[in-house]
Parts: C-alpha cells; sequence; structure tokens
C-alpha cells in the first residue's frame, strides 16, 4: 500500500483486559484515542466503519492503514483486518527506533502515538523506520506447531531427567535406574553409606519416572504425526523440502522439519537476506580507519539458528568428506575453545546457505553425501 494523504492510520496497543485504539485522520495532526474491551472485534470493526461518516456507496473507500506489535495475539488480528479490506501491518517491536536517553516516559498513549509515527513514516518510504512481520499463512503457523510442541516436550524430558538424577545424587547415587527394568534397579539402589532408598524418596522418584514417561510417549506421538503428514502431502512445496532435507545423510527428522517449516517455507532474494533472517549475519562496525565484522546480530529466528548450530557439530562427524568440513579443518585445525566456537558459527552460516540452494536447486553440498533409497 502507497501512502496517500487521504490514509487514515490506525495503531493498535494490545492488553490483556483493554485494548488503546490510537486513530489519526487524514490531514490531522491530532490523535484521537479510543478504548475497547480486549477481544471486541465488533466494537473494532465499528470504529473502523465510524472513521468513514461521510462516505458514500459510490465513492471509493478512503484507505485506512492499521499497525500493532507482534506478541503474544499473534496474528488473528491481522488476518480478521486484511477480510474487511483494512490494509493492516504487523510491527517487530524490537525494530522501532527508539530515543537512546537513558530515562524516558513510557504509557500506552505515548506508544499508540509512537507507532502512527512509525507508520507514517513507512507507508512515506522510510523502510529504515522498523522492521514488518510477513504474516505466515494459517497452514504455514499451523505447519510449525508439531516441531514446536516436540522441542518443548524435549525440554521438558531433559528437565525430568536431570531433576532425578538430582534427586539420587542427594544420596551418593550417580546412575540413574534404565528405564526398562525400573522397578528391579530402583529396589537394588543403595545409598552412598549402604542404606536402602528412603521410601518417600523412592516414591518422589518414582512418580517423576511417569511423568517422564507420558513425555517420551508424546514425543513418539509427534515424530508418527510428523511422518504421516509428510506421507499424506507429498505434493505440499514445505513437505518436499523436507523430503529434501532428509535425504542428506546426517540431517535429521526434526532438523529437516525445523528447517524447512521455520526458514525455507519463505522466499529470500540472496543468501544475505537468508543469513539475516536466521540472525547469523555479522554485524559490520566501520569507524575512521576501522573497519572489521563483530559477533553475528542474533535478531532473527532463534529457533532456527540454534538448530543450525547443532546440525554444524553433527555434520562434521557425519560428512567428513565434505568441502564445509574440509574448510572447518583447514581453519581450526587443532585450537579449542573460542576459536572453535566462532568457526562453527561461521560453518552454520555457509551450512545454512548450501542446505537453501539445495532445496531451491537440487544443488547437492559439495563432497556430501545422500542416504541410500
Amino acid at each position: 500500500m502507497s501512502f496517500q494523504s487521504n490514509t487514515t492510520l490506525v495503531a493498535l496497543e494490545l492488553r490483556n483486559s483493554v485494548w488503546l485504539v490510537g486513530t489519526r485522520l487524514a490531514g490531522a495532526q491530532k490523535t484521537r484515542m479510543h478504548r475497547i474491551s480486549a477481544g471486541d472485534t465488533a466494537a473494532l470493526l465499528t470504529l473502523f466503519k465510524g472513521l468513514r461518516p461521510n462516505q458514500r456507496p459510490s465513492e471509493d473507500s478512503a484507505p485506512i492503514a492499521c499497525c500493532f506489535e507482534a506478541g503474544r495475539d499473534g496474528f488473528w488480528i491481522h488476518r480478521l483486518l486484511t477480510d474487511h479490506g483494512i490494509a493492516a501491518y504487523v510491527v517487530e517491536p524490537t525494530s522501532i527506533l527508539v530515543n537512546r536517553r537513558a530515562k524516558r516516559a513510557k504509557t500506552d498513549r505515548l506508544d499508540a502515538e509512537g507507532l502512527l509515527r512509525v507508520l507514517a513514516a513507512y507507508l512515506a518510504g522510510d523502510s529504515q523506520i522498523c522492521s514488518m512481520v510477513q504474516v505466515p499463512s494459517p497452514e504455514e503457523e499451523d505447519g510449525k506447531r508439531i516441531h514446536r510442541e516436540r522441542e518443548h516436550l524435549v525440554q521438558d524430558r531433559t528437565r525430568l531427567e536431570n531433576q532425578i538424577l538430582a534427586l539420587l545424587a542427594t544420596q551418593g547415587i550417580r546412575s540413574r535406574p534404565s528405564l526398562r527394568n525400573w522397578e528391579r534397579d530402583l529396589a537394588a539402589l543403595q545409598t552412598g553409606d549402604g542404606r536402602k532408598l528412603p521410601p518417600r524418596l523412592a516414591a518422589e522418584i518414582n512418580r517423576l519416572r511417569r511423568r517422564l514417561g507420558l513425555v517420551l510417549d508424546l514425543i513418539r506421538e509427534l515424530d508418527a504425526e510428523r511422518d504421516e503428514v509428510l506421507a499424506t502431502a507429498p505434493d505440499d512445496p514445505v513437505a518436499s523440502k523436507v523430503t529434501a532435507l532428509r535425504s542428506i545423510y546426517g540431517v535429521g527428522d526434526n532438523f529437516a522439519a525445523v528447517l524447512a517449516r521455520e526458514v525455507f517455507y519463505r522466499p529470500f532474494g540472496n543468501r544475505k537476506q537468508l543469513a539475516s533472517y536466521v540472525g547469523l549475519a555479522p554485524m559490520p562496525h566501520q569507524s575512521g580507519d576501522m573497519d572489521r565484522d563483530r559477533r553475528i546480530g542474533r535478531a532473527g529466528n532463534a529457533r532456527a539458528r540454534k538448530t543450525l548450530v547443532q546440525l554444524a557439530w553433527l555434520w562434521l562427524r557425519y560428512q567428513p568428506e565434505s568441502e564445509l568440513s574440509a574448510w572447518f579443518r583447514q581453519r581450526v585445525g587443532k585450537l579449542q575453545g573460542r576459536t572453535r566456537r566462532i568457526a562453527i558459527v561461521a560453518m552454520a552460516r555457509k551450512l545454512l546457505i548450501a542446505l537453501w540452494r539445495f532445496t531451491e536447486t537440487g544443488e547437492i553440498p559439495a563432497g556430501s553425501t545422500l542416504r541410500a533409497a
């Protein structure tokens, strides 16, 4: 949508109980504030309708542009407004330029007025004033649910396992009973001073084991659902990319799903845009005679970035003959510590670009091997 002098600007400041709606009519300098109950879409649409009080049916609709910050409300408001012919924008909150003074006033009214200024500048052509979120379709958003839920379950699994080990460590026991033979192994445990495990502690550990078993069952259920989705939608472009990534030796099913549904489902113009979206692009620092790259920005998709760094370590193990692994060995050699961690991030960026080209053009990463059919 191009900025026009007769564009009415609207900013939504979303809160749990009340929404503050700031409006600025075309050509006006004053901002009006309206309060509606959170989630009251009928009142919101009525408010938008009231912004065109003198419009005749034969006249073209006066343009209205609305924006709000990305947050816990997701994208359903954007879809609602778009379905009613209202241009909606979702602002990335951390990208808004703000006053750098140490202390500044902070109220919902000031935030709404700030969003109106940002929206006006963005529509006037200032694309550096903020970043707008590319809203995914409902299908794309729903496709991310499986691997995101699985990630939370894996965190629960790790937490429960560590909790069991910590309780056993308080009694001088350094190993956890096997889940296959839990009752037998738990009964045979002895504390570091030769006593049997206290009954209350054994009961608590057993309850933790039952919760751990439920989490493991849910993870297996999600893995089966993920495979079923790929089998029932072979013509889906994103599912095809997941299948293609799984064909590379060393790229697991979950890693392939995360990369395809978090990153490769979006179009990218070049590799710099791709690395910037994931947060693996270095930050330039130039001042006078100084011109160098600092650490990565980390302003992109944290889930995809973590997955890529993990995959880079696995790539060294499962694809040792590839050009990327050779580059890493030549660059790092036998060095350890910080140098090795910096180099693995650089390799993760190169691996991201190589996998992106593979999903888009079929170009196999140089020197890598594929799984047997």
